[in-house]
């Protein structure tokens, strides 16, 4: 069995990305450059920073609808499309990966796939054919816990499979907004130094690289960069799945500040 390829995004604002907006040309071409750098995947599982549970939880039906989960967007946008099937088989692979680890993960056949999913995949494989799962944050929002998660999708035996942590190396939404204040470019890039190091220095070792994203608190402006860390966690599983430094990193403007994007190859 292959590892798969795992592949942690920030995804942008909302809709935007899809909307021509300049601010995120940088994400977009990114996106396509890496979707064309890797094999084309067989199926896809999207962690997604907009679906929190008590539990972890998994999209199980076969058809899932789009959730135009966002506001005071252009009209345009609430019509997007994006009809990939599911994958019920690899939602119960999922489900049973984490159970078999001790964490309890529920299934939802009625779910949708939120934007978190559909915007950076109309970009990365726009023909939308590929089949796709969602899986939910926890929303005790635990790093162990995420840590875990991903450790227990090693056991996942699914062939060329993409997995991908949709969400945001930098999320505070005043700050987005704040212009080229010094003070807020300064912390920005503390905080993204940090993340690259911790990503990919490879001279450190994996216990290491593990506590240092379990104690992501203790890091240069950790919470100014994520005053609360839903777009940080899938982050943590793509790195309990891979457990070893990314083979890739992408260092690019989104939405006027300094983000990120890390890739493991198969």
């Amino acid at each position: 069995m292959s590892s798969p390829t795992i592949l942690f995004l920030s995804h942008g604002g909302g809709p935007m990305p899809l909307l021509g907006d300049p601010s995120h040309a940088e994400m977009v071409t990114c996106l396509q450059a890496i979707a064309a750098d890797i094999p084309k995947p067989s199926a896809i599982v999207v962690i997604s920073a907009h679906w929190e549970t008590r539990a972890p939880c998994v999209t199980s039906g076969a058809t899932p609808e789009l959730i135009y989960d966002y506001y005071n967007f252009p009209e345009e946008s609430y019509s997007i499309q994006y009809p990939c099937p599911g994958e019920p088989a690899l939602a119960t692979a999922v489900q049973q990966a984490l159970t078999e680890q001790g964490i309890p993960c529920d299934a939802d056949a009625r779910r949708g796939f939120d934007h978190g999913l559909f915007v950076p995949l109309k970009i990365m494989y726009p023909q939308a054919n590929i089949p796709c799962v969602q899986l939910s944050l926890s929303n005790s929002l635990d790093p162990e816990l995420h840590l875990g998660i991903g450790e227990a999708l090693q056991t996942l035996a699914q062939e060329n499979v993409l997995v991908i942590g949709s969400g945001f190396s930098f999320h505070n939404m005043k700050a987005f907004f704040a212009g080229n204040d010094p003070d807020v470019v300064a912390r920005n890039q503390a905080f993204e130094d940090w993340l690259h190091s911790t990503c990919t220095d490879t001279t450190l070792d994996e216990g290491e690289r593990r506590q240092r994203l379990h104690d992501w608190e203790d890091a240069p402006q950790a919470r100014f960069c994520h005053p609360r860390e839903e777009h940080l966690l899938p982050l943590h599983i793509c790195y309990g799945l891979a457990a070893r430094a990314a083979d890739s990193s992408y260092r690019l403007t989104i939405l006027n500040r300094q983000s990120s994007m890390y890739l493991w190859r198969s």
